[in-house]
């Protein structure tokens, strides 16, 4: 018999590092390599952030490449 449903592929999960939102009332969160600060603040309330990790389905930041190659441009 045919299924119509997709077969999922499984999504490899890694330990991440992140940036949380210190403030009780808000739940927000980043990846730590797509934030552009050292120590950056919630774009949700502007409060300041701690570093963390969680498990997070693993994604490629492309702009990680870019910010090497600035650093080491500028650097010369």
């Amino acid at each position: 018999m045919y299924s119509r449903k997709k077969i999922q592929e499984d999504i490899p999960e890694v330990v991440t590092k992140i940036w949380s939102c210190t403030s009780e009332d808000c739940n927000g969160w980043m990846r730590a390599n797509f934030s552009f600060d050292h120590t950056p603040s919630c774009v949700l309330c502007q409060s300041p952030m701690t570093s963390g990790e969680r498990m997070l389905p693993l994604l490629v930041n492309m702009n990680d490449q870019v910010k090497l190659s600035a650093v080491v441009t500028t650097a010369e």
